[in-house]
């Protein structure tokens, strides 16, 4: 309210200004403007331009100088810019068998490691809360909405997380239905969920459904995807057909990470910014800013803008021919 009156005051105080201004500049026409006595037609906004400039300048300021100031800490995130990674991991038994890698002498759990911290490098993931979930024969929450990366890095390089689970048929859906679980409360397109797997006895039936929390989803496969390894009485490979329908079922993107990391443009299809457009965030100290620049630039460029573009009279010595002419 206060920045509303001294924007008031400040734009009768120029508009009065303003008014003197063009009697005087009426007067001395002649002399500015050469015979003609009439500026280049534009001119006659800067009256106008100028008040609002003002107005704007004084509006800008006070506002800044009440509004509650901003203090920037590192690491501080406002609740509202906080996103969420949710990793369903595979643990079974076959992410241990030795054929993922462009050698095809790492274990697919070896793989899987590497390619989350390739995304980690990848993403604005000081950004994210991270919830670890393993998955085998059921589901478990590892670690909830943690921040910290190196707690992430350790679990997926120094815990064997299969020991946490009976032996049985690995329950791929479990795990994504422990991962809505996590984000029902969250707000809507703040998620990202990816899933990491071989697709070792994937279920064709019995998609959990994902909560409006989830704005993206990447299913990443590892293992060979050609040929397979015998384990429990069955050949195991990366069932890449299997692990695509997974996706599309999802709504998200599959990518075959055996070989390749995964491509920056799945990524960020993936992982893209769901909050609200740029100006919708803006706040009144924002728009504060904006009017304090646009308004004191505008303000500094009118005597150029005169001077230079405010008439095509330029007073000064005829030149010689003119002269004779007359």
């Amino acid at each position: 309210m206060v920045s509303l009156l001294v924007m008031a005051a400040v734009a009768l105080v120029a508009l009065v200004g303003e008014v003197l201004h063009l009697r005087r500049v009426r007067r001395l026409a002649h002399l500015a403007f050469g015979p003609g006595g009439a500026p280049q037609p534009w001119v006659r906004l800067i009256p106008v331009l100028r008040v609002l400039a003002k107005s704007g300048l004084a509006w800008g300021l006070v506002t800044l100088m009440l509004v509650e100031p901003k203090v920037h800490v590192s690491n501080d995130v406002a609740d509202e810019e906080w996103r969420h990674l949710l990793l369903v991991m595979d643990v079974s038994p076959s992410m241990l068998l030795r054929d993922a890698g462009q050698k095809g002498d790492q274990s697919r759990m070896e793989r899987s490691k590497e390619l989350i911290d390739s995304l980690f490098e990848r993403v604005a993931i000081g950004k994210f809360k991270i919830s670890v979930i393993a998955t085998y024969n059921g589901a478990k929450p590892v670690v909830e909405d943690t921040k910290d990366i190196e707690l992430v890095r350790h679990l997926l390089t120094q815990v064997d997380m299969r020991y946490a689970f009976k032996s049985g048929s690995t329950r791929l859906f479990d795990g994504i239905a422990e991962a809505a679980r996590l984000a029902k409360p969250w707000r809507p397109k703040s998620a990202l969920l990816v899933i990491v797997s071989d697709g070792d006895t994937v279920p064709a039936t019995g998609m959990p459904e994902l909560p409006p929390s989830i704005g993206g989803t990447l299913v990443i496969g590892v293992g060979d995807d050609r040929v397979g390894k015998f384990l429990a009485g069955h050949q195991s490979k990366q069932d890449a057909s299997t692990l695509r329908q997974v996706a599309i079922r999802l709504g998200g993107e599959f990518h075959n990470g055996n070989k390749r990391h995964v491509p920056s443009d799945i990524l960020a299809a993936a992982s893209q910014d769901a909050r609200k457009p740029l100006l919708e965030r803006l706040t009144l100290r924002e728009y504060a800013m904006i009017a304090v620049a646009m308004a004191s630039t505008f303000l500094g460029l009118i005597p150029l803008l005169l001077h230079y573009c405010g008439t095509k009279w330029r007073p000064g010595v005829m030149p010689v021919e003119v002269v004779d002419a007359a």
